[in-house]
C-alpha cells in the first residue's frame, strides 16, 4: 500500500490514494479544482521507504477539492469572573476545505 506524509499549513498528514482529507480553509481554491501538495516529507511504496531531507525531491501528491468551505463543530467559550456579575458566552466554528487524494507520485 502506497502512502505519503505531506506538510500543509504547518500541519502534517498521512495520506493514501482515494482518502478524503480535511485541511485548513483556503479561499484560493474552488469546488472541483485540482490541488498539488509538493512538500512530501516521506513516501512509501513498492520500492521502499523514501525519507526527505527535509522533502522528497520530485514527489508530489495531487488531489481534487470536494468542498471549498466546510465548518467544523461549534466550540463554546465561556468567561466568568466570580462576584463581579461578569459572564460572556461566545462560540466559534472553524472553516475547513475537504480534499480527495487522487494520485501520489514520486
Amino acid at each position: 500500500m502506497m502512502y505519503a506524509i505531506i506538510a500543509d499549513s504547518g500541519k502534517q498528514y498521512r495520506v493514501e490514494e482515494g482518502q478524503q482529507l480535511v485541511i485548513d480553509y483556503r479561499d484560493d481554491l474552488v469546488d472541483g479544482a485540482s490541488v498539488t501538495f509538493d512538500r512530501v516529507l516521506c513516501l512509501s511504496g513498492a520500492s521502499g521507504l523514501k525519507i526527505g531531507k527535509p522533502v522528497v525531491v520530485g514527489a508530489t501528491v495531487t488531489g481534487k477539492v470536494l468542498v471549498q468551505e466546510e465548518k467544523g463543530e461549534k466550540l463554546v467559550i465561556q468567561k466568568m469572573r466570580r462576584r463581579k456579575n461578569f459572564r460572556r458566552r461566545t462560540g466559534h466554528r472553524q472553516a475547513f476545505t475537504r480534499v480527495q487524494i487522487e494520485k501520489i507520485s514520486g
